[in-house]
């Protein structure tokens, strides 16, 4: 910042020395020390609320995309429970229509080609029982 080389302090020190003379001198660098270091103290203090005005201003980022993120959840949540609610009530709208024609057997869209017709033919020879082993003397 400022360009204060030695030969320019020396030069510095000849001139305060002349012009404030040896008896006044450790005073005056006793003042200026003061000052500098009150000079350091409010710059130390200017500079750490800086960088709390810095951190309030990412947790006000971080607060925003938290929100954000908490609305487009909350969203989604209720595009899901809606979804839920028209599957339920179409599900129990054909439950209703199946119980007033009198039908008491379950509605199923497609049973698939492995699906027993009646109970009997889930009981047909052949079942899923494993066949009987023999037993071998050995």
């Amino acid at each position: 910042m400022f360009d204060i080389t030695s030969s320019k302090l020396l030069i510095l020190a000849i001139v305060a020395l002349i012009v404030v003379g040896p008896k006044d001198l450790p005073l005056l660098l006793r003042t200026v020390g003061k000052y500098l270091g009150v000079i350091r103290r409010h710059a130390n203090e200017f500079r750490s609320q800086l960088d709390e005005v810095m951190r309030e201003a990412e947790l006000q980022d971080l607060r925003k995309e938290f929100e954000s993120v908490g609305n487009e959840m909350k969203a989604t949540m209720d595009e899901g429970a809606r979804a839920i609610d028209t599957e339920m009530t179409s599900a129990k709208t054909g439950v209703d229509s199946a119980l007033k024609s009198g039908d008491t057997r379950p509605a199923l869209k497609d049973p698939g080609p492995e699906a027993p017709e009646t109970p009997e033919a889930a009981e047909a020879p052949g079942g899923s029982e494993p066949p009987a082993r023999e037993k071998t003397g050995t």
